[in-house]
C-alpha cells in the first residue's frame, strides 16, 4: 500500500493512494486520523486500510487534495552521514567503521511538494536525495536478521542542509535542522511492494539537471544495520523516520559549487516509491514570539 496523509476541505487524515485516487479513510469509524496512531494500532489498523482500499469506496481524485509529510510530527528524525561509497570518495574522507547517525530536529519536516526556505544567514543551501524508512512497532535491541519486521514502510527524504552551519558546529544537527529542510513523502510505501530496500535507483534534479544517481545497494551500512544499531541505543517507536544517507554530486562538491537559489526547484525520485520536488523560496521574514 502507499499510505498517505493529506488534506481537504481544512480536515487532515490519512488515505490509501491508487493510481490517480487515493481512498479516505477518514470514512472508517474510531481510525486514528494520524500516521503515527495508525502504526501504533498495528496489523488491525492496516487491514482496514488494505480492505478499504480494495473496497472501491470513498475515493477521492488525487488531485483535489493536498499531500502532507506521511508523518507529520515524527517522535524521532533521525539520519546518517557517509553512508554511500560514492559520496565517500568525492568528499576525500575514510570509509566508516561505525555509522554516523545525528537529529534533525522534527520541526524540519516539511511536505513532499511544499517550499523550501533558503535561510536569511546563508548562502550554502543543499540538497541529498536519500530513502527513508519509518518505523512501524515499538522496539529495542533488534537484530540486523529481524530488523524488517519493524520496518512499517520507505519514503523519500531530501536531507536539506546548510554547510556552513553544518561544519561550524561540533554536531551536524544545527545545519540539518532548519525549519522546512526536511520534505519527505509523498507517502509511504509498505515494503511488500518495495521488495529489496537496497537495489533501488535514486535521482536528484535540480531545474531539470541530474546532480545525483545511484542505487541504494551502494549503502555501506543497509537499513537493516541501521535498525540494529539505533536500536541497541535506544528504544525506536511507531512512526520514527530514519535517512539512510546520500550518494555522489551534493553541491557543496562540485565545481563551481551548486548551492540552491530561490526559484530552483529539487525532484528526487526513488524507484518503486514516486519523487517529491520542492521549490526554494526566501525565508519568510516573520517573527514569531508564543
Amino acid at each position: 500500500m502507499k499510505l498517505a496523509t493529506f488534506t481537504h476541505d481544512g480536515s487532515t487524515r490519512i488515505g490509501v493512494v491508487g493510481g490517480d485516487e487515493i481512498a479516505d479513510a477518514g470514512t472508517l469509524p474510531d481510525l486514528a486520523f494520524d500516521m503515527i496512531g495508525v502504526l501504533a494500532a498495528g496489523r488491525p489498523a492496516l487491514a482496514r486500510l488494505e480492505a478499504l482500499a480494495d473496497s472501491g469506496r470513498a475515493r477521492l481524485p488525487l488531485s483535489s487534495v493536498h499531500l502532507e509529510a506521511p508523518v507529520m510530527h515524527p517522535g524521532k528524525f533521525l539520519a546518517i552521514g557517509l553512508n554511500y561509497a560514492d559520496h565517500i570518495e568525492e568528499t576525500g574522507l575514510d570509509r566508516p567503521e561505525f555509522p554516523t547517525f545525528f537529529n534533525k530536529q522534527t520541526t524540519c519536516v516539511n511536505g513532499p511538494y511544499d517550499p523550501v526556505h533558503r535561510p536569511r544567514v546563508s548562502e550554502k543551501l543543499d540538497y541529498e536525495g536519500e530513502l527513508g524508512f519509518v518505523i512501524g512497532r515499538r522496539c529495542r535491541h533488534v537484530p540486523r536478521e529481524r530488523a524488517h519486521e519493524v520496518i512499517a514502510g520507505y519514503l523519500i527524504v531530501n536531507d536539506i542542509s546548510v554547510r556552513d552551519w553544518q561544519a561550524r558546529a561540533q554536531t551536524m544537527t544545527l545545519g540539518k535542522s532548519f525549519d522546512t529542510h526536511g520534505p519527505i513523502g509523498p507517502w509511504l510505501v509498505t515494503p511488500d511492494e518495495i521488495g529489496d530496500p537496497h537495489g533501488l535507483d535514486l535521482r536528484t534534479l535540480v531545474n531539470g539537471e541530474v546532480r545525483q544517481a545511484s542505487n541504494t545497494r551502494h549503502m555501506i551500512f543497509d537499513c537493516f544495520a541501521q535498525v540494529e544499531v539505533l536500536s541497541t541505543a535506544f528504544t525506536l517507536e511507531p512512526g520514527d523516520v530514519i535517512s539512510t544517507g546520500t550518494s555522489s554530486g551534493v553541491g557543496v562538491k562540485m565545481k563551481p559549487r551548486g548551492y540552491l537559489k530561490v526559484g530552483d526547484i529539487v525532484r528526487v525520485e526513488i524507484e518503486r516509491i514516486g519523487f517529491i520536488e520542492n521549490s526554494v523560496i526566501e525565508e519568510p521574514e516573520d517573527t514569531v514570539c508564543i
